[in-house]
């Protein structure tokens, strides 16, 4: 089978030390509404993560007009999210094996996390991060492009995927069903895909559940169950769990890698390293797909130097796999302190040398570009009856760069949202794993 199969199914130390990596490089030369072009670049060097930096040739160009947008900007969580997070502060700890326990919903570790003194603090903030506010899940479009050294591929995938937060839900009407969308619910969300091109492709499609025992210790864990529908042979097929830290289609990217780390906890030891202020792009005033598909994403096609930047304060994670099959050695990854959105992170392979780098693209729910006036109620981004107003920093773009071959890939989610299904039998239908025998 081609592998169009396996893209359908997803969709330490070069440095040992560990010491804190609070990183404060005074203050910065450039403000909100500057536009950085490349001759005046070095002003940028402060504030990024010193792997990106040194690679900066995949990212920065002549021609780049990259904005300084507002310098840590409130993107705080809706009311009903900071108040589940507050109602069940002090429950939720950690477990063995980085174990998650007594959670119910919300942020799990609300409070202040002392990176220095706390040797629980890099397991604390990953699930921080796991938990972070996302909304019903997404609904979303997506393109995904092949690049080799600038030159787009002729192979791609496009479609459209749907995650669907079947637990730890946050809304006030789920309070009595111990916050879960159906009563004794057992999965934490559901993932779907549906392939639209190219041609050979088309019609697959994927279902994903991730269980509550994903929390648990490593001899308890439940890995994801994953079955895909595939058209030329009429059929489902069920695919293992260990799939997940392959290769993609033969491309750069994991499963796992998708926002920098869609992995188990359990299965990987965390460290946090550190603090440190750095730019990255949070919220996007930039309408490409599926809007364009001619904008300058730079000479490797893997850039967003032609974007809005705003400077974050960011925590530095450290994952070392537990399986020594894993293709990594560690990872590092930049993690927003506010919003616990992805912003970096950096795969070593398993000789400790930098592989791989992962950047991402924000949109807030709560701004609209011109091409969202046509959409119901002019917005792309909708509330709902207990969150009328999302307050989402969304994911809308995934690119990776293979630093070792000058490969890579993009992943575009730019219609994506977390505006929850219209009712609970939508969601059943949507979830059934018999809704892909029947196909499209």
């Amino acid at each position: 089978m081609r592998p169009t199969l396996i893209l359908a199914t997803c969709f330490l130390l070069a440095s040992p030390a560990l010491a804190q990596q609070d990183v404060a490089p005074g203050a910065p030369t450039f403000k909100e509404g500057d536009i950085v072009t490349f001759d005046k670049i070095e002003s940028l060097k402060p504030y990024l993560p010193p792997e990106f930096w040194a690679n900066r040739d995949f990212f920065f160009y002549e021609g780049m007009q990259l904005e300084i947008g507002p310098m840590h900007r409130d993107y705080s969580e809706p009311e009903v999210y900071q108040k589940a997070s507050k109602q069940y502060d002090g429950q939720a700890h950690i477990g063995p094996e980085a174990s998650l326990e007594n959670y119910t919903a919300g942020r799990p570790f609300p409070g202040k996390i002392d990176c220095e003194h706390d040797p629980q603090a890099g397991t604390k903030h990953i699930w921080n991060f796991d938990a972070q506010w996302d909304g019903d899940g997404s609904d979303a479009r997506w393109y995904y492009s092949y690049w080799d050294r600038g030159e787009e591929l002729p192979l791609y995938y496009e479609g459209t995927s749907k995650t669907v937060l079947l637990s730890r839900r946050v809304e006030p009407e789920y309070d009595a069903s111990a916050h879960d969308l159906f009563r004794g619910e057992k999965r934490k969300s559901a993932f779907g895909i549906e392939v639209d091109g190219p041609f050979d492709a088309r019609g697959i499609l994927v279902m994903t559940y991730r269980y509550k025992d994903s929390e648990n210790v490593l001899a308890k864990t439940k890995n994801d169950d994953t079955w895909v529908y595939v058209p030329t042979l009429r059929r489902v097929r069920r695919i293992s769990s260990a799939q997940r830290t392959d290769a993609v289609s033969g491309t750069d990217f994991t499963l796992d890698d998708l926002r920098s780390f869609a992995g188990v906890v359990p299965q990987y030891t965390w460290t946090c390293l550190g603090h440190a202020e750095v730019l990255a792009p949070v919220n996007s005033k930039v309408a490409a797909y599926p809007y364009t598909r001619n904008h300058n994403f730079g000479p490797y096609g893997l850039s967003f130097a032609d974007d809005r930047w705003e400077l974050r304060k960011a925590v530095i994670l450290r994952f070392v796999p537990n399986n020594a099959d894993h293709p990594y050695s560690r990872k590092d990854l930049y993690i927003d302190e506010q919003t616990y959105i992805p912003l970096y992170s950096f795969a070593y392979d398993r000789k400790n040398e930098l592989w791989k780098i992962i950047t991402h693209d924000h949109r807030w729910s709560e701004e609209n570009l011109p091409e969202d006036a046509k959409k119901p109620e002019g917005k792309w981004y909708r509330g709902w009856a207990e969150v009328p107003e999302p307050r989402d920093v969304r994911v809308i773009s995934d690119m990776i760069v293979n630093v070792q071959t000058g490969t890579g890939n993009r992943i575009e989610f730019w219609d994506t949202h977390g505006t929850p299904f219209d009712n609970k039998g939508k969601v059943r239908r949507y979830v059934d794993i018999g809704r892909l025998t029947k196909g499209r």
